[in-house]
C-alpha cells in the first residue's frame, strides 16, 4: 500500500539583525478570543426538488458554467466539441463561442469534457478546455482566448498544457475548476478498463486516476507551460509535481463550496458503489482516496487494509443508480431552503439528489426523479445551480417547487 505524503508543519527561525544594544525580548501577543463555533457546512434541505426548462437546442451537452464576467450567460458545452453562450434571456446565440470539432474524437465517454474560465476572464479572455485528442484518445488541457468579438474565441489561440497518453477510451475525467486559491484544478480518470487494469491510480508517476493542480498565472516552471505551486505534495519529489489527489476512478465532475471552499468529488463507481468525497478547505494535498483498493467504503477484493485512505463523506449502491453526476453546494440566495444544500445526480437513473446530514451520518436522499439523462451541473454567477440533459438536450435550473 502506497504510503500518503505526510506535509510537515515546520518551524521557521526568526532573523536575527546586527544590533549594539541588548537583547531584548519581545512580549507575548495576547491570546486570541475563542472563536464561535460555526454551523456544520451541509444542510438536508426540503425533500423535493423540481427543474425550470431554460432551452433544449444541445445535442448532446457534457457541461454547463459561467464565466465570472458579469454578463451573467451561461456557456454550454457539447460533446462533439462546441461550447454555446445562453443569454439572460434564455435565448442561445446564433454562432458557437468555440468550435473545435475536427480536434476532438467524440465517442462513448470521450469528447469535449470540461470548461473553466480564468478567474479574471473579463480582464484576460482567457479560458481553459478538456477534451480527448483526435486521432489518438489522449487526454488534453488547452488553452484558449476570446477573439475581438465578445462573443466568439480564437481556435487559433491554443495552447497546449497537457497532452497525456489513455491507455483506452473511457475513464477519461474532464472536469475543470478554479480554486479559491486561483489555481486550476484538473480531475482525470483512471485510463479505463476494468479495476484499474492499467495500474494509474495509485501510480504517483502517473497523471491519470489523480485530480491534478496548476497554476497557469505564474512564471512556469522548466519544461512546462505553467507553474507547479510549492505547496503541491509532491512539487519537490517523489511523484508527479502536478498531483493533488490520488486514488479516483473517474471523477467526472468536482466543485468548490463557494462559502467554505471545501473541495466536492463525484466519483464514479465501478460494480457497486459511487461516492461523493469532501477535501475540506483546510487539508493539505496528498490524500489518497482509495481507488481501486477501496471502492466507496468497502474493499474491492473482499477484505485490505482501509488505513490511509480517505473514505467518501457519502455513498449509494447501484439499486439507485450507476454513474454519480458530481454537483455543487447552493450559495444563491433566491431559494433560501436551499441553502447548505449539496445537489447531485446520477446518469443512468435520472435521480436527483440531496445530502441529508443527521450529525455526523451523511447519506444520499432522492429529491428529484427527473427521467433526464443528467450528464452535468453547473453555477450561474448567482449561485444558481442548473443541469444538461445528455439525451435530450436540455439545459435546466434547479427549484425549490411552490
Amino acid at each position: 500500500m502506497l504510503a500518503l505524503l505526510a506535509t510537515a508543519c515546520g518551524t521557521q527561525s526568526p532573523t536575527a539583525s546586527p544590533s549594539s544594544g541588548p537583547t531584548v525580548t519581545e512580549p507575548s501577543p495576547a491570546p486570541s478570543p475563542t472563536p464561535e463555533p460555526t454551523p456544520p457546512p451541509l444542510r438536508s434541505g426540503p425533500d423535493r426538488l423540481g427543474l425550470e426548462l431554460v432551452t433544449g437546442t444541445f445535442t448532446l451537452p457534457t457541461g454547463v458554467t459561467n464565466a465570472g464576467d458579469g454578463s451573467r450567460r451561461l456557456f454550454v458545452v457539447e460533446r462533439g466539441g462546441r461550447i454555446w453562450i445562453v443569454n439572460r434571456d434564455g435565448t442561445v446565440a446564433p454562432m458557437p463561442f468555440l468550435d473545435i470539432a475536427s480536434r476532438i474524437v467524440s465517442s462513448g465517454e470521450q469528447g469535449l469534457l470540461g470548461l473553466a474560465f480564468h478567474p479574471r476572464y473579463a480582464e484576460t479572455g482567457r479560458f481553459f478546455v478538456a477534451y480527448t485528442r483526435q486521432p489518438d484518445g489522449a487526454d488534453v488541457v488547452a488553452e484558449y482566448r476570446v477573439s475581438s468579438a465578445a462573443d466568439t474565441a480564437d481556435p487559433a489561440s491554443e495552447r497546449i498544457l497537457l497532452a497525456i497518453p489513455d491507455p483506452a477510451a473511457n475513464h477519461n475525467g474532464g472536469a475543470l475548476v478554479f480554486g479559491p486559491d486561483r489555481l486550476l484544478y484538473i480531475a482525470l480518470g483512471d485510463g479505463g478498463g476494468q479495476n484499474d487494469q492499467f495500474g494509474n491510480a495509485q501510480n504517483l508517476n502517473s497523471l491519470l486516476g489523480k485530480i491534478l493542480r496548476i497554476d497557469v498565472n505564474a512564471p512556469r516552471s522548466s519544461g512546462r507551460v505553467y507553474a507547479i505551486p510549492a505547496d503541491n505534495p509532491f512539487a519537490s519529489g517523489g511523484g508527479a509535481p502536478e498531483i493533488w489527489a490520488i486514488g479516483m476512478r473517474n471523477p467526472w465532475r468536482i466543485s468548490f463550496d463557494r462559502a467554505w471552499h471545501d473541495l466536492y468529488i463525484g466519483d464514479v463507481g465501478g460494480g457497486n458503489w459511487e461516492e461523493i468525497d469532501r477535501q475540506p478547505a483546510e487539508a493539505a494535498g496528498g490524500l489518497n482516496y482509495g481507488w481501486p483498493i477501496m471502492e466507496g467504503r468497502h474493499c474491492l477484493a473482499g477484505s485490505c487494509t482501509m488505513t490511509g485512505y480517505v473514505q467518501p463523506i457519502a455513498e449509494y449502491s447501484h439499486d439507485l443508480g450507476c454513474s454519480v453526476i458530481g454537483g455543487y453546494v447552493y450559495r444563491g440566495a433566491v431559494q433560501p431552503e436551499l441553502q447548505g444544500v449539496y445537489v447531485f445526480g446520477d446518469w443512468c437513473s435520472g435521480r436527483i439528489f440531496t445530502l441529508d446530514v443527521d450529525g455526523e451520518t451523511i447519506t444520499p436522499k432522492t429529491v428529484l426523479e427527473s427521467g433526464l439523462q443528467v450528464s452535468s451541473f453547473g453555477e450561474d454567477e448567482a449561485g444558481e445551480i442548473y443541469l444538461v440533459d445528455f439525451a435530450g438536450g436540455g439545459l435546466y435550473r434547479i427549484v425549490v417547487p411552490g
